[in-house]
């Protein structure tokens, strides 16, 4: 089967950025459909009860903004300085923003592997009979699969569902996969629906960037109240302070996270003891998996450490899966000028930074029509904003339309 002459799309994911790509198919009457495993909204919800360090006016739309008021003209949003909680960002954006996309929405609806119909991975690659033929998606609905066809697929998925190994080099700590179950790899409420399991315990926490140090930040408040809470924060860093501030960082909250979590990892007054150059290199769970004895490595010399809760905020990675079949070189985007001018400064920025290749090639691939946007394009690189994925779908639309500087913000 070839493709159709209006091209199909298939969103997968109806996360912030799955959600914007929606709105653009519909502004540009292109035939599309979202496929969500889970809720809407469905990662940013599960660390929703965090705030964002970013305001509220980067992460909404314009398009977002009228579409909402379109179907709701008494909706009220969040001030545009507001940094509000994920949860909140997803009650108060995300899901009015659905209820407008409804009819073009699946959720609890997974794509579990996309193909090249008529091809293999390894067939015809470059050629002009591979790009014509549609894409094959193994869906799953309630426990049933189907297959559906698809002309361009933007994957939106994230990587938030696919934790990183706490381990060395990046490869699970020995015990690690089978003490996995027990280990939180997310951002835990410890503050709320988790505080009972955190509360006058021993925490190992581990990692060296916001998620830790919001973690450290919650369980020391925890430990405020309930002070045989303890915590260890071991990263595999040499500085002495666990964050590196951003000089003149211009997301307020953001540094004053790294100010406070820097501040309790070596004041001595804090329920709290920082171990620089460590890993883990052993888990030995105890007491029917009541406690953990660690076996660290610091400096070279090898330290033991018994704890009852670990907690590895150590990133996440994509989850390759979906496109194992398709060929997908992964050069990740990168955090450069341009794309912080565009993400704090607006659109003027780039157009003051651009000269002559737009951000638009970057978004191209050896598997024709198959874009990576969102978290999930940044792989490992944890500076990803909401903002900069807004900017992917214009860039990814540009393409698909061949119109040249495609901007459908404008109010």
């Amino acid at each position: 089967m070839r493709q159709s002459a209006t091209p199909r799309i298939a969103v997968l994911g109806a996360g912030p950025v799955g959600l914007e790509a929606g709105l653009y198919a519909r502004q540009l009457k292109l035939p599309f459909t979202i496929y969500e495993q889970g809720r809407i909204g469905e990662h940013v919800w599960r660390w929703g009860h965090v705030k964002l360090f970013s305001p509220f006016a980067m992460n909404a739309t314009p398009l977002g903004r009228k579409a909402i008021l379109s179907a709701d003209g008494d909706h009220t949003f969040p001030a545009d300085d507001a940094c509000i909680s994920g949860r909140e960002h997803v009650e108060r954006y995300l899901r009015p923003l659905a209820e407008v996309l409804s009819d073009y929405i699946k959720t609890e609806t997974r794509v579990i592997n996309v193909g090249r119909t008529g091809f293999f991975k390894q067939e015809a690659i470059g050629e002009s009979a591979r790009a014509k033929q549609p894409f094959l998606l193994l869906v799953r609905e309630r426990n049933q699969d189907r297959y559906e066809e698809a002309d361009i697929v933007l994957d939106c998925t994230g990587t938030y569902s696919h934790h990183r190994w706490l381990g060395p080099s990046g490869v699970p700590a020995i015990g690690e996969t089978q003490a996995e179950p027990t280990i939180a790899y997310h951002l835990v409420d410890v503050l709320g629906d988790a505080k009972k399991d955190y509360l006058n315990k021993s925490v190992l926490v581990i990692g060296s960037g916001y998620s830790a140090a919001t973690t450290v930040s919650n369980l020391a408040k925890l430990a405020e109240e309930h002070n045989t809470t303890w915590i260890t924060w071991i990263s595999r860093a040499a500085q002495t302070q666990p964050l590196r501030r951003i000089a003149n960082d211009p997301l307020r909250e953001r540094d004053r996270l790294a100010v406070h979590a820097n501040n309790l990892a070596t004041r001595a007054d804090a329920n709290v003891e920082f171990r620089a150059s460590t890993f883990v290199e052993a888990i030995e769970p105890q007491f029917n998996n009541q406690s953990f004895r660690i076996i660290l490595r610091s400096a070279g010399q090898k330290k033991t450490l018994e704890v009852e809760k670990i907690v590895a905020n150590v990133g996440y990675t994509p989850d390759r899966a979906i496109y194992r079949e398709l060929q997908i070189h992964e050069c990740y985007a990168s955090f450069g000028p341009m794309k912080l001018a565009v993400a704090l400064l607006g659109r003027k920025s780039q157009d003051c930074l651009m000269q002559t290749c737009p951000e638009a090639d970057t978004l191209r691939n050896p598997e024709p029509n198959f874009y990576l946007l969102g978290a999930k394009s940044f792989g490992r690189n944890s500076q990803f904003l909401m903002r900069l994925g807004f900017e992917q779908v214009r860039d990814v639309f540009t393409l698909i339309t061949g119109k040249a500087r495609l901007d459908l913000y404008k109010k």
